[in-house]
């Protein structure tokens, strides 16, 4: 098992702490910024940083609330989700706060730097995108996908990737048009791939029936983390496409 150690920084009188997973060696490393989903992380987010780890990428998992934050229950972790919602600007800011303090880590590469996200982690990463932040690649699964500032033409500096899920109770068809619409206007480089009988949270057994809407599907979720091996592994260049399980 991948030991870890606390990486911290603080925005707008917050202090943060996430988790920095090593894979040893010689750095510095291209780093993946791991973006938990509105309750937090929890275990199969913390195994998709360890098996990043094991191809030779540095993780770090991202607390969006943060160090004190009680998540002990759904309603207190969701009153901290609800809180950023409805500050956006504030939400987007503490994105790019995080990904400064990564880019000075020593053990950094900064010029090998994406982000991945998890429904609300997604729209985190994709707020990043579109504020014109200067990183490889970013990739949402099952991500929140509407924002409060669109991209602007020519901003986009990441490429991006979107996997979304047909049934997914959160994310209306409207707005995958949208985004699509939205990224076209850009000029941003992005796929998108919408897995037509997948419901929200598709990537993660730990939240597998906790409500209408929301189910776990290995297949989709194979695909979505082989497709973002492969694209990770092209922009960052460590690696090897393939599916972990």
């Amino acid at each position: 098992m991948t030991d870890f150690a606390p990486v911290r920084c603080t925005h707008d009188g917050v202090a943060l702490e996430g988790r920095i997973y090593s894979p040893g060696g010689a750095g510095p490393a291209p780093a993946v910024m791991l973006f938990p989903g509105g309750a937090g992380p929890g275990k199969t987010f913390y195994e998709y940083a360890k098996a990043l780890t094991d191809l030779g990428y540095l993780a770090i998992t991202v607390d969006m609330y943060g160090a004190e934050a009680d998540l002990s229950t759904p309603e207190n972790a969701g009153a901290h989700f609800i809180a950023l919602l409805e500050a956006p600007e504030r939400l987007r800011a503490r994105c790019l706060v995080w990904l400064d303090a990564v880019r000075a880590l020593p053990a950094v590469d900064p010029a090998r730097i994406a982000a991945l996200g998890y429904c609300f982690g997604g729209k985190c990463v994709l707020e990043l995108a579109r504020s014109g932040a200067d990183l490889a690649f970013v990739t949402s699964f099952h991500g929140l996908l509407d924002t409060h500032a669109p991209a602007q033409a020519g901003a986009v500096k990441a490429e991006i990737a979107v996997w979304a899920a047909g049934r997914d109770p959160f994310v209306p068809r409207a707005q995958l048009d949208d985004l699509r619409g939205e990224l076209d206007a850009a000029g941003a480089k992005y796929q998108l791939t919408v897995f037509s009988d997948a419901q929200h949270s598709f990537t993660d057994p730990d939240h597998e029936g906790i409500m209408e809407g929301i189910a776990f599907d290995p297949m989709a979720s194979a695909v979505a983390w082989a497709g973002t091996l492969a694209l990770l592994d092209g922009k960052i260049g460590r690696g090897a496409p393939g599916i972990v399980t």
